[in-house]
C-alpha cells in the first residue's frame, strides 16, 4: 500500500496522472507486480519525463500493522527501488474515527518532490 501510495506521489508530481493510468487493468502485465517492481517502473517514468526524485514521504494510517518496528526496512527498501532517492515512512491512527480507526482498512498518503534533471554536459 505505501509503494502504490509512493507511486501515486510520483506520477502526479510529475504530471504524468496516476497509478491507474500507467499500471491499471488496460495494462494486464503490471497484474499482481511487486511494489519494488511499480517503484522501479515510476522511477523509470519519471526519469523519461525529466525529472528527479528530491524525496518522498509516506504516511500510512491504521491501527495494524506498526510501523515502528519495521520503519527503516520498508523506507530502505522503497529508496533502493527509487535510486537512493530519500524515503520517509511514518505511521499513524485515526483514534477509532472512520473505517481506519475501527480497524477495517488501511490507508497510504504520500507526497513527492520532483525536480527538473540537470542539464547533461
Amino acid at each position: 500500500m505505501a509503494a502504490h501510495a509512493v507511486c501515486d506521489a510520483l506520477l502526479s508530481a510529475a504530471g504524468l496522472g496516476d497509478l491507474g493510468q500507467h499500471f491499471g487493468t488496460s495494462a494486464p502485465q503490471w497484474a499482481g507486480a511487486s511494489g519494488t517492481a511499480l517503484l522501479r517502473e515510476t522511477l523509470r517514468l519519471v526519469s523519461d519525463a525529466g525529472f528527479v526524485i528530491g524525496n518522498v514521504a509516506v504516511q500510512v494510517i491504521g491501527n495494524r500493522p506498526k510501523i515502528a518496528p519495521r520503519r527503516a526496512e520498508a523506507e530502505k527498501v522503497m529508496a533502493e527501488a527509487l535510486s537512493g532517492a530519500a524515503v520517509s515512512l511514518s505511521g499513524t491512527t485515526t483514534d477509532g474515527l472512520g473505517l481506519t480507526g475501527r480497524g477495517e482498512g488501511i490507508a497510504a498518503i504520500a507526497t513527492a518532490l520532483v525536480l527538473p534533471a540537470p542539464p547533461e554536459h
